[in-house]
């Protein structure tokens, strides 16, 4: 198989930057494994103390270091429909070790919050950051010195980033992450927002947009569009972190219940007293990040991953950039429509051949590394071509059909349904951005209209209720960055920006803020970097300035003469009403440590170690991650 030459040169970049960090990071998980099972180096009392509560046979083969045990950490509550089906997994978990030879522990939980649920309210603001705080508590959680492999059990959006986070600082832990799936198809991701814009408009009342909202969020599982969440699954797939098709079968399913007893025992397979070590810090490698990259690109997946590939990335000690998506997205064809780059959900999706068809895809095309090292085993990437299925009760896979089971939802690398993967990169005098164009029609790419400055998107909301947005314009949100107040998703304006575009107006939003997965048919410079507080140039932009949003030829400027743009003094904003309340207190040293979007929005440097001055796509290899063996990378 021929490799295409840009991703080739893109993991060769990729590699040659990352050569110093990525060197220390193994050279730790060697160290790291080198102390053999973790158990032995423990006193009797550490021992007695790690299995002090479990069953009488699991403490005769916790007792016998040659026995793996598998850790367990969830993300399970009851009130988050994603996150409710993982009560029921742990005991599968441990039955299926026992029926290895080998034990399970639950090793802790992870908090997990729903972007749904704090959409334009305060809590929101804590939403990004979150991410760090469960790698935080994945690495707690793993901290005990009793594990052999680990299963992570995570589904939603700054859930799976942060657990794989923490897990990568335990380089040397064989460790699958294990989905809970989606819900099923509700109501029609069309006919909800066109409920959501008749909200927006005053045309229906809050009793009719409730009904719509439930009959799209009715049951256990995953909403069902193609946001961040969904996303994490289609990329810890093409990772090889799952099992080969786990990501999108439905939860409280028998064929979803046999997925979880297979990695559990997968698990102990790799485990480093199975027979097919595979510590998790080897399948995160140069390859697997750009392999994630373009199964992003290629499913028009969700944009906050420009943030969190990079922070996953330099957890290995790898070292990308947004300059690695733009090119990739040159030549990765989009070949999903999944709402909400289409009208079909994920289970529309899975059904027409899902990952399976994707990854073939991808692979024929070379636009894939197929010989990567996964949780799967013998036959790299060539093994999530496949699908699970049950027969005669056990779990089996076979190949995934190579035709596409509905041509308006998944097509071929080679008669896609656009040429490249939808991601641009925008660079002008006001930073750099990232758009996603695969939702945004054509005739819309292209904005020149002045700009009008909010600080909030409450402010941008009132204005529409008064009336003042009939007109073109550039929506300005600024002060949204991880500094200023945990750099929030902005969704709220999406319908109303949507109504303005119908109703003929050409409008776009630049925000130094997020949209993620919701990115929709309105063009939205988000991400802008460096952030208004770090220094960045939105700072100087005021209300009436002409604004260049062109995402075809990738440039975000404003049109304001060089010489009066420099002297203009930057903004700025009372950002205090948004440093108390819900907990935004105990965030401080998040906001105060957070590096820009581009460098991953990460908080674990030392303040001393950042650079706000610094290029934003140049980013720095600092020296302040702390692994498992104590020591500093």
């Amino acid at each position: 198989m021929t490799i295409s030459p840009v991703l080739s040169t893109v993991t060769n970049r990729i590699r040659a930057r990352s050569a110093t960090g990525r060197s220390v990071y193994l050279s730790h998980l060697e160290e790291a494994r080198r102390k053999g099972p973790l158990r032995k180096a423990l006193g009797c009392t550490n021992l007695a103390h790690g299995f002090a509560a479990a069953p009488a046979g699991d403490k005769i083969m916790l007792r016998e270091i040659h026995r793996a045990n598998v850790a367990i950490v969830s993300s399970y509550n009851d009130m988050l429909s994603a996150h409710q089906p993982f009560e029921r997994f742990p005991e599968i978990i441990k039955r299926a070790a026992r029926e290895a030879g080998a034990t399970a522990q639950f090793a802790g939980g992870v908090p997990a919050m729903c972007d749904g649920i704090t959409q334009g309210e305060p809590g929101m603001e804590l939403s990004l950051f979150s991410r760090d705080v469960i790698a935080l508590a994945t690495a707690v959680s793993l901290s005990h010195n009793m594990f052999d492999a680990a299963l992570c059990l995570g589904i939603c959006d700054k859930i799976v980033p942060g657990l794989l986070i923490g897990a990568l600082q335990f380089g040397h832990l064989p460790t699958i992450f294990v989905p809970g799936g989606p819900m099923p198809t509700g109501l029609s991701n069309d006919e909800k927002a066109r409920i959501r814009q008749r909200f927006a408009k005053g045309e229906v009342g809050h009793d009719v947009l409730l009904e719509s909202e439930e009959k799209s969020y009715h049951g256990p599982g995953t909403c069902t569009f193609f946001g961040t969440a969904n996303s994490n699954q289609m990329l810890m797939e093409v990772m090889g972190l799952h099992l080969p098709g786990a990501a999108f079968v439905n939860p409280n399913t028998p064929l979803r219940d046999a997925l979880t007893a297979a990695a559990a025992k997968r698990a102990v397979a790799i485990s480093d007293l199975g027979t097919e070590y595979t510590p998790i810090g080897r399948v995160v490698d140069e390859r697997a990040i750009a392999n994630a990259i373009v199964g992003l690109l290629a499913t028009g997946g969700s944009t906050n991953h420009t943030i969190h590939l990079v922070a996953i990335a330099r957890a290995a000690g790898i070292v990308i950039n947004w300059d690695d998506f733009r090119d990739l997205s040159d030549v990765v064809p989009l070949v999903a429509r999944v709402y909400p780059n289409g009208k079909a959900d994920v289970n529309h999706f899975h059904a027409a051949g899902g990952m399976g068809f994707v990854i073939g895809e991808l692979l024929d095309a070379g636009l894939l590394h197929a010989d990567t090292l996964t949780v799967a085993g013998e036959g790299g990437l060539q093994r999530y071509r496949q699908q699970p299925f049950l027969q005669d009760g056990g779990l089996a896979w076979r190949d995934t059909p190579a035709v596409s089971g509905d041509a308006s939802v998944l097509a071929s690398a080679a008669a896609p349904f656009s040429a490249d993967g939808g991601l641009k990169l925008l660079v002008g005098n006001l930073g750099r951005a990232v758009i996603k164009t695969s939702a945004v029609k054509p005739e819309h790419r292209v904005v020149k209209a002045p700009a009008i400055v909010f600080e909030t998107q409450e402010a941008v909301m009132a204005a529409f209720d008064r009336g003042e947005l009939q007109r073109d314009f550039v929506a300005v949100v600024r002060f949204q960055g991880p500094r200023a107040n945990g750099m929030p998703e902005l969704h709220k304006l999406t319908p109303l920006l949507g109504v303005l575009q119908d109703q003929g107006f050409h409008v776009a939003l630049v925000t130094d803020g997020r949209m993620s997965g919701a990115s929709g048919k309105v063009p939205a410079a988000i991400h802008v970097t460096p952030e208004c507080l770090a220094g960045g140039p939105m700072a100087r932009i005021r209300s009436g300035d002409i604004v260049l949003l062109d995402a075809e030829q990738g440039v975000l400027e404003a049109l304001v003469d060089a010489a009066q743009w420099q002297a203009r003094q930057p903004a700025v904003a009372d950002l205090s009403d948004s440093h108390h309340g819900t907990g935004r207190e105990l965030f401080a040293a998040f906001r105060a440590n957070a590096l820009g979007a581009e460098e991953g929005a990460m908080t674990f440097y030392a303040p001393e170690s950042q650079d706000t001055a610094a290029t934003p796509h140049t980013i720095p290899v600092h020296d302040h991650f702390v692994f498992a063996t104590g020591d500093r990378a």
